[in-house]
């Protein structure tokens, strides 16, 4: 061929626009090919193209389009990152007009991330993939799911118009709106850690989802067996769970502080007072087992599995086997209905019957004739006996309880030994047992506030770039979200993790000791202030302020100073 012309674009990345276009350039020349490379920055265009450019063939790099003397052209598309580590074999695909591989061409990618609690990490991942999908020259769209709903809703012209469905969540994510589409999942660890790979993954070994009428209910992708599980489908239970904790907590705080402990009882039924704890006490924290149970089942059987759960729920409630019980019910549910929805083979002319008459009905008799006469009465039992074990913890037993958790806390911050931690706290809320929230929460918020007093105090063991993202850690410390240390801890995980790790377990100790109960399971420093929302209130502060400082000397013993570690 005689005349190749390029086109290369990298968004907010013209240093590798420009890498990119000196690769294609020593490439040519090396094979002797006439390239002609225009770089396209957002500050204007580099070795701009004639405004009626020839050629025999066409490449767009990244994010680049067709000029517009060339506009009908057939391009051949590659990426910032395949040009940089190939140059001459994406040269040599032009030749004879050679596709590239599903990988390397430019991908329409919409993508869905979510959390359990739909908070830091459903926009860490949403950015990771952001981030890989432009390093690679694909085209994205991420839907988050997270604690206000879904944001960024994706629109049925954008899914019809995808090469590839990414899901990246740690909870049940709807699949009904992807019939016949080419569908990933994975969990959002790997987009936070490294979105590139996963995203060359997804393109590589997505499998179709279904007919076109498929449903969530009926379509089991092979990727969704790459994150099913009990984690999976417990964490599913507890971020829908969430909501009503806090908004029950929330209310019955409000309801102490104006009417006093008592006001739950019917001196103050008439009253606000007594009004808000029939909100929060009554409604709100009655309904947390119901829809841990419930959306278990959803994780596992989809939606004909929400109502045997929920029923399965509020049966363990009754029972007094607490949130224990609703994790119980949802997996009898969840399973039982799942089993039923592949053993019942009906006429095509019934099977509408399945999800919406036969389903829930056959499976909250089976979950609810479990709980009554097998699980319900051992399972109450369990949970009285845990719940007076921890309510009598005093001394030495409370301290190692408080170091468990807050190690635990700090360990993955996020991963599935802090998610264990936070949910066995969130749980013991519906038994009211407050001491291990207490300790999870101050506990979840020492390692990006030590960060943060690390990289103030002790300027030396930090880049430049680490020491002006701690405040934005410190932040994100205050209003418990602990993922504010993950790019620290990222870096130098063998040194960093310990220290965080040794923080958060002196704060829950200390938190355990004193005997602070927190009654709502997120929010930060921001629920303190509300009257009787934390007990002990003092040495809840002093646990908090304890933690932090010993996160930031530990991190001054153990890091290298920043110079040495590069």
């Amino acid at each position: 061929m005689s005349r190749i012309i390029a086109v290369v674009e990298a968004g907010g990345n013209p240093v590798q626009a420009m890498l990119a276009a000196e690769a294609l350039r020593q490439a040519a020349r090396r094979g002797g090919r006439d390239l002609a490379v225009e770089v396209r920055t957002e500050r204007g265009v580099i070795s701009p193209l004639p405004a009626s450019p020839t050629a025999d063939a066409l490449l767009l790099v990244g994010e680049a389009a067709a000029p517009a003397g060339l506009a009908g052209m057939q391009a051949i598309h590659a990426g910032i990152a395949e040009v940089l580590a190939d140059p001459a074999g994406v040269l040599a695909r032009l030749d004879g007009g050679v596709p590239a591989p599903a990988a390397a061409r430019r991908q329409r990618i919409v993508a869905i991330t979510s959390c359990p609690t739909g908070i830091a990490h459903t926009f860490m991942a949403a950015e990771g993939l952001e981030g890989a999908a432009k390093a690679l020259g694909h085209q994205i769209r991420v839907e988050t799911q997270g604690s206000v709903g879904a944001q960024n809703a994706l629109t049925p012209e954008e899914i019809a118009a995808a090469d590839l469905v990414l899901i990246t969540a740690d909870t049940q994510v709807d699949l009904s709106r992807f019939g016949a589409k080419r569908v990933f999942l994975s969990g959002t660890k790997a987009a936070i850690n490294d979105g590139q790979a996963l995203v060359t993954r997804a393109l590589a070994e997505a499998t179709e989802q279904g007919g076109a009428q498929a449903t969530a209910s009926a379509a089991p992708a092979a990727g969704k067996r790459s994150l099913s599980g009990p984690y999976k489908h417990l964490m599913t239970g507890v971020s829908f769970m969430l909501p009503f904790t806090v908004a029950g907590g929330l209310l019955i705080a409000l309801a102490f502080a104006l009417g006093g402990i008592y006001a739950f009882d019917d001196a103050h039924r008439d009253t606000l007072a007594g009004a808000l704890f029939q909100i929060g006490g009554k409604a709100a924290l009655a309904l947390m087992v119901p829809a841990l149970g419930g959306y278990i089942a959803y994780s596992i059987a989809d939606r004909p599995g929400i109502a045997p759960g929920m029923i399965g729920g509020m049966i363990a409630a009754q029972l007094n086997a607490g949130f224990l019980g609703g994790i119980v019910a949802g997996f009898v549910a969840g399973y039982s209905v799942a089993w039923l929805n592949r053993a019942l083979r009906l006429p095509r002319t019934l099977e509408g019957l399945k999800p919406v008459l036969i389903l829930p009905v056959l499976g909250a008799l089976i979950t609810g004739l479990a709980l009554i006469y097998v699980a319900g009465g051992p399972v109450a039992v369990a949970l009285a006996w845990l719940t007076e074990f921890l309510r009598g913890m005093q001394g030495s037993g409370a301290i190692l309880l408080g170091l468990l958790l807050g190690g635990m806390m700090a360990f993955d911050m996020g991963g599935p030994v802090n998610k264990a931690a936070y949910a066995f706290s969130t749980g013991l809320l519906a038994s009211q047992v407050y001491s291990p929230m207490a300790a999870a929460m101050v506990a979840g918020m020492v390692p990006p506030l030590g960060l943060a007093l690390a990289a103030f105090l002790f300027r030396d063991r930090f880049t430049p770039e680490e020491r002006e993202a701690a405040p934005a850690a410190g932040v994100l410390g205050l209003a418990f979200i602990s993922e504010g240390a993950i790019p620290f801890a990222a870096k130098d995980p063998l040194r960093v993790i310990p220290a965080l790790v040794a923080g958060s377990a002196v704060a829950g100790a200390i938190s355990m000791a004193v005997g602070a109960e927190l009654r709502v399971p997120h929010g930060g420093v921001f629920v303190l202030p509300i009257p009787n929302a934390v007990s002990q209130l003092g040495g809840y502060v002093v646990a908090l302020l304890a933690g932090t400082v010993v996160t930031a000397l530990a991190l001054r013993l153990l890091k290298r100073p920043a110079v040495a570690l590069a």
